[in-house]
């Protein structure tokens, strides 16, 4: 049998068969679908930019999705023609001959031929462009409105505001991009039931491990050394006065003294700390595992409730310690109102030209409100009428600064408490340093005692020197020619 014929045998059922309602009907879908999406594509490429998060559901999740329909359908309703016929007793001993002789039926096969081609590039784009689309920001962040906001919001302010979402929440490598898409189909069954959690429980249990994904930027022994640091927060008073606090935090790392500073102590290539947790948000730790520098295993455990230590949580961890337990919020960061406050009069945002209005707006922000949008109006009225009836002058005067004041406190609030997903002040704890929340004396608390006698320090000079503290003019500044 040569070519010819071969082809003819292999057309005859297909073009019998494929005479039916819902191959047609799959031939419609794919073909609308797909000069749908080749129209999409040439405006994207014309006229380029982002594109909207609905559109782009439409574009690169549901249009491939009715491309690929239309294919399956073309097959499944010529198989089940095969099947109706069969069971009636109509299915024809051979199929009606097919002429590749006649021109007509052999431009048609031609045709066939470059649609199949083009529909399988068309799938191969659709689906990488899909992909690509459920990996991007826009999707991670404002698909989903009420669920996503606020850490998106959060994410979009933050030190890796342009680091990709899915380089810290999936990472390089299949298995976990896999797992990730799995999560995510659950996550979207609960967005679309409204069965989700408000807030969105924290730290995240499924989040990959830092050494497969912070590590890929960061990497914990190579910082060696000490930093710097100067930090400037306001006081309570009339002038909202600068109070400086100016330290050496001792980093280190891993050096040819051995392991020193902070990240020597805690995180190295082999499990140095491990530690349990009793409470879900894993403020509380009974117990600490550290490998010393003589490679014996101690345990601390704590002191201070030591029998509720030694009873069964209902919440219980084991846990080798790794960068997200001290920098558990290095993206997603809610602000107290005091630092934010402070940030925004550092900024120039809040004008310390107002009297008192680092307190006044740190007040209004703590106060209770029903909602974000009763928020901007209550905000704005409690500064106004504080300003107006205590400071006329500076109201008539400074009225510009107060409503620039009004308008960056209103922003704080708004993008640090989300009612709608019981976000507030203080919902998401922030476990570096020790000023806001915990953080460090979690452990260093000075009651965590091993068995020998030894204690997890508390000491202040373990992991920083202070060289001034909360000083409105440090001399150490004006020493190295900072003031």
């Amino acid at each position: 049998m040569n070519l010819r014929d071969r082809l003819a045998a292999w057309l005859r059922p297909a073009v019998y068969l494929g005479e039916n309602p819902l191959t047609l009907a799959g031939a419609v879908l794919t073909t609308s679908a797909a000069i749908t999406l080749i129209g999409f594509w040439i405006h994207e490429i014309v006229r380029g930019g982002p594109v909207h998060p609905y559109a782009g559901i439409v574009f690169f999740l549901i249009l491939p999705g009715i491309f690929l329909l239309g294919l399956v359908l073309m097959p499944v309703g010529a198989l089940l023609r095969r099947t109706r016929l069969k069971r009636r007793g109509q299915l024809p001993a051979s199929y009606p001959q097919v002429d590749l002789r006649d021109v007509a039926l052999r431009r048609a096969g031609t045709l066939v031929a470059g649609l199949t081609f083009v529909n399988v590039c068309i799938l191969a784009i659709a689906s990488y462009r899909g992909v690509e689309y459920m990996d991007s920001q826009a999707f991670c962040g404002t698909t989903c409105h009420t669920v996503m906001a606020p850490e998106y919001i959060s994410y979009l302010r933050s030190p890796h505001a342009r680091v990709a979402c899915v380089e810290c929440h999936i990472g390089p490598g299949a298995p976990w991009f896999v797992k990730a898409k799995i999560s995510g189909a659950r996550q979207l069954l609960a967005v679309n039931l409204k069965t989700y959690s408000r807030p969105i429980p924290s730290p995240v249990r499924e989040l990959r491990p830092a050494r497969d994904t912070c590590e890929q930027c960061h990497w914990p022994q190579r910082f060696i050394g000490d930093k710097f640091l100067v930090r400037t927060k306001y006081a309570d008073d009339e002038t909202s006065t600068p109070l400086t606090t100016v330290l050496v935090l001792k980093l280190g790392g891993k050096t040819f003294q051995g392991r020193t500073g902070i990240h020597g102590r805690h995180i190295d290539s082999v499990e140095r700390v491990s530690y349990t947790a009793s409470d879900a948000k894993r403020q509380v730790i009974p117990t600490v595992t550290y490998l010393d520098d003589a490679g014996k295993t101690v345990e601390y455990v704590s002191t201070e409730g030591a029998a509720a230590a030694r009873a069964p949580a209902k919440v219980s961890e084991r846990r080798t310690m790794d960068c997200m337990d001290c920098h558990n919020r290095p993206t997603h960061i809610f602000k107290l109102p005091e630092r934010a406050v402070d940030e925004a009069i550092a900024d120039g945002r809040i004008s310390r030209e107002l009297p008192f209005v680092k307190k006044k707006c740190v007040e209004v922000l703590r106060a209770e409100s029903a909602g974000a949008l009763g928020a901007d109006e209550r905000i704005a009225n409690s500064l106004t009428s504080f300003y107006k009836t205590t400071y006329p002058g500076a109201w008539t005067e400074k009225r510009a600064l107060v409503e620039a004041a009004v308008r960056a406190t209103q922003d704080i609030y708004k993008t640090n408490v989300f009612p709608e997903m019981k976000i507030t002040w203080g919902t998401y704890p922030n476990n570096l340093g020790h000023d806001d929340f915990p953080g460090c004396f979690r452990c260093h608390d000075g009651n965590h005692k091993a068995a020998d006698g030894r204690v997890i320090t508390a000491e202040c000079d373990a992991c920083h020197g202070l060289l001034a503290q909360d000083e409105a003019n440090p001399k150490i500044l004006a020493d190295l020619g900072l003031k």
